[in-house]
């Protein structure tokens, strides 16, 4: 592995692996050498985030940002728009301030949103789509990943067909689908969707918070993904192990102006840069990295089951996360002896027999082998 992937200070691993044939050059220090399966990314720690932040700034072309404008922050962006296939992007602070954003602008005079009931943008915002930009968000779908195209179609017909007439606005999807265990919106199912609304004259967002984790699952490109919609948001702290941060990312008509609409809405941060100062070194490999990491997965899982003490279950349309059933040991009794190793579980009451784990790149700081003794114990 290139050497550049690695923190000198001790010879501190980066951030973007820490391969297990290179785990031994990690640190003494105990930086960089737990695994989790509780997160979409590193979860680094304070002293590790601190390390990775005065590495970046070291560099040579490194420059900050503004109340979030030029610096880092417009490079970021600009690196995001040639990866998303977009003309454009801009840095907002949350994913929710993306969505919203995206979702306002797109709807024009056409105020309703179709969504997914089980999406982000309708549970987790509170309501911020209808009380700061006067949407109506029509949720279909609830308990599944997403709608079909006769519900879309039900539903575009019923709001045409009223007294008042609404027509609507925006096709707004999730993908993978967070609430429902990070499953994806079949790429068919997505190619259908957003012809019929643009045939309708709809407009199309993604929610694509963790869509560099699609391509390994679908077979399907990031771009191809994007392509389908006119705007697309991606989280910078999921996958890219940034505090905080999100990219929207759609032609440059669009993202015009938007900085004014960010600064309106509390958004424009006089300086970004600490938030996202080194999320481009997770980025220019994550894809392959990821991969290995669900290589490393299937490893650790085929040494678990032929324990006989463990079975896994991966999901339909699942991306990060599997289920594992842990024989005669509670979730709580398991994860604290995994984290005696140096391997991080989801705290769930003892009645759970399901356990969700999360696949992350923090899987190739150890060998599969040791990730898998955490769970077995002695």
């Amino acid at each position: 592995m290139d050497r550049r992937h690695f923190l000198a200070a001790g010879a501190a691993a980066t951030a973007s692996t820490l391969l297990p044939a290179n785990a031994a050059e990690a640190t003494n220090d105990g930086l960089f050498q737990q695994v989790n399966f509780f997160s979409d990314g590193q979860a680094l720690t304070p002293r590790e985030y601190a390390v990775l932040l005065e590495k970046a700034v070291q560099g040579a072309n490194f420059a900050p940002d503004y109340y979030s404008r030029g610096g880092a922050i417009e490079a970021l962006e600009a690196k995001f728009a040639e990866r998303l296939g977009k003309e454009a992007a801009i840095f907002l602070p949350t994913g929710t301030l993306a969505n919203q954003l995206a979702v306002r602008k797109l709807a024009g005079e056409h105020r309703r949103v179709l969504v997914q009931a089980e999406s982000h943008l309708y549970n987790d915002s509170g309501d911020a789509a209808q009380v700061l930009s006067g949407l109506s968000l029509l949720p279909l779908a609830p308990g599944r990943a997403t709608f079909t195209l006769d519900e879309a179609k039900e539903w575009a017909a019923r709001s045409a067909g009223g007294r008042v007439e609404s027509r609507i606005g925006v096709l707004s999807i999730e993908s993978p689908v967070r609430r429902r265990q990070h499953e994806f919106v079949p790429f068919d199912e997505l190619v259908r969707l957003t012809a019929w609304a643009r045939e309708q004259g709809m407009r199309c967002h993604l929610d694509g918070a963790r869509l560099f984790n699609l391509p390994q699952h679908t077979g399907h490109s990031v771009k191809e993904h994007a392509a389908l919609f006119d705007t697309v948001y991606v989280s910078l702290w999921k996958h890219f192990n940034g505090a905080s941060g999100a990219i929207l990312a759609g032609d440059a008509a669009f993202i015009e102006g938007l900085y004014h609409v960010r600064r309106q809405f509390g958004g424009g941060l006089p300086y970004a840069w600490p938030l996202v100062a080194f999320v481009d070194t997770f980025l220019d490999d994550y894809e392959a990295h990821y991969a290995r990491a669900w290589q490393a997965a299937d490893k650790v899982i085929a040494r678990l089951e032929a324990s006989s003490r463990f079975t896994a279950r991966k999901l339909e349309n699942g991306t990060s996360t599997f289920l594992l059933q842990a024989r005669g040991l509670t979730s709580a009794a398991l994860a604290e002896r995994a984290q005696e190793h140096g391997v991080l579980l989801p705290r769930l009451p003892d009645e759970a027999t399901d356990i969700p784990l999360q696949v992350n790149t923090s899987l190739l700081r150890k060998a599969p082998d040791a990730v898998a003794r955490a769970f077995l114990g002695p």
